[in-house]
């Protein structure tokens, strides 16, 4: 028997066009009627399970896994150590990245620390200007994480998986929160570009939305030239035009959308009107000419130069301007070789524009709903790692050093300890999913409620081996 041939009167046809069209109506009031102008959108979790501390997240991102042990855990046995073996019983049939097989020689912690703060807490003497902030942030000494190789581990710290295709932790706070942008993406991605080495790529993967709508993944702002390619209307086209043709176009994606009933049709017509209303909103962000020559003092930038620290500062303005989740790449902490030459580089990059982005959220009254991240993908081996005549550190997961800021984080606490060598984490031991337990909580979510179906299971950001929430760090 032949197919039915597709008629718009047939039962099948308006039954399906009217089922279509209740979601149709649900779209026209995300988008303000389809008026252009725009409405925040309201995410899947409403009302929240749990008290709100955070409203939205900055994440600064250090990738290439930066050394705990000339950062922020100090390890006099270590420098007491430097040269001799390893104790075998704590690396034997230990997973190595490059160091497998080798001879694992104690490698003394490169740099003096200094200490600061109420609590006289051991930091870097190339971090003073986080040392200024010690009594803002939580340090925490024992994170650990499962990945040993960048891009897995990039995988595992955004996505709480290390296969690619899940969602990034900004799509799922997206997804479930909503932005309260009006005219921008409610999750924004930057990465820093300048002098250096910067050999690590960053693949678009690490803010996918993976098997959510598309909608929700971020979106990348590029901190030098135009912000967003393509941003601005050809020559002769004025903004009155380009709107008619946005809705002439959105019209017709949705009657597509009403026949085939694809999600990625609802994505498109979203993402015309969103891209309409950035060409208005994005110059106006970017304009730093507001900005008092303090604040540019104090992040340490100048204004459109796509550093770290111009970053740093976008990031505040976007978190004023209802963005959800926010977060910052800094590249270059890959540091196999060339260690004490390339990390005060990277200190000097990300230091001062770090603490000044705390400060200047903290003066503004936003630190108490903004959480602030400082993390990289892994830790380093307190073995030394020769490496075309230079030294560093190889890759580890079984101890990393990472902070936290605002949103109802303990002020001023370090938690956590390593041992004596620095080679795990044995005190108040935290995974990555406990971190995003952790993170999830202080928005308002319950990480073990918060699931999406997916090939026949209910995944979710802290997977399904368990997590548990950092209670310790809380305030």
């Amino acid at each position: 028997m032949k197919p039915e041939p597709y008629s718009p009167f047939t039962r099948r046809a308006f039954l399906g066009r009217s089922a279509q069209g209740v979601g149709t109506i649900a779209l026209a009031s995300l988008l303000a009627g389809g008026n252009l102008s725009g409405a925040p959108a309201r995410g899947v979790l409403h009302p929240l399970p749990l008290p709100q501390r955070a409203k939205r997240v900055i994440w600064l991102t250090m990738a290439g896994g930066p050394s705990q042990l000339e950062t922020f855990d100090p390890k006099p046995k270590l420098a007491e150590m430097h040269g001799q073996r390893m104790p075998e019983s704590l690396t034997k049939g230990q997973q190595l990245a490059q160091l497998q097989g080798q001879e694992l020689l104690c490698h003394a912690p490169q740099f003096k620390f200094k200490k600061f703060g109420r609590g006289q807490v051991e930091l870097s003497e190339l971090f003073p200007h986080i040392g200024s902030i010690v009594d803002d942030i939580c340090l925490i000494r024992s994170m650990t994480t499962d990945a040993i190789n960048h891009d897995p581990a990039h995988m595992f710290m955004n996505t709480g998986s290390q296969i690619a295709g899940r969602p990034s932790m900004g799509a799922w706070v997206n997804y479930g929160l909503g932005s309260e942008a009006e005219d921008l993406p409610g999750f924004v991605v930057m990465i820093s570009t300048g002098p250096g080495r910067s050999p690590q790529p960053v693949a678009a993967r690490q803010w996918s939305s993976g098997f959510l709508p598309s909608r929700f993944q971020g979106v990348q702002l590029h901190g030098r030239g135009d912000a967003v390619h393509y941003l601005g209307n050809p020559a002769g086209i004025g903004r009155g035009q380009q709107e008619a043709d946005i809705r002439a176009i959105n019209a017709l994606n949705r009657q597509h959308d009403a026949l085939v009933r694809d999600p990625e049709i609802t994505t498109r017509i979203a993402q015309y009107e969103m891209a309409f209303r950035m060409q208005a909103s994005v110059p106006e962000l970017t304009d730093l000419r507001g900005e008092s020559a303090a604040t540019l003092e104090a992040y340490g930038c100048a204004p459109g130069d796509g550093s770290f620290a111009s970053n740093c500062l976008l990031a505040r303005r976007l978190a004023e301007r209802g963005v959800r989740f926010i977060q910052l790449y800094h590249r270059d902490w890959d540091h196999h070789s060339q260690l004490v030459e390339e990390l005060p580089l990277r200190a000097r990059e990300t230091d001062r524009a770090s603490a000044a982005l705390v400060k200047d959220l903290k003066q503004r009254g936003m630190l108490d709903d903004t959480l602030v991240v400082w993390t990289g993908e892994f830790g380093r081996t307190p073995m030394a790692q020769a490496n075309k005549g230079s030294t560093g550190r190889d890759h580890h997961n079984k101890a990393m050093s990472m902070w936290l800021a605002g949103a109802g984080i303990r002020r001023g606490q370090v938690y956590g300890s390593t041992d004596d060598l620095g080679y795990a984490a044995v005190e108040n031991v935290c995974t990555v999913h406990d971190l995003h337990a952790t993170m999830l909580h202080q928005l308002g979510v319950r990480h073990d409620a918060f699931s999406v179906k997916f090939q026949g299971l209910d995944a979710r950001l802290t997977g399904v081996e368990g997590a548990n929430l950092i209670e310790g760090i809380l305030a």
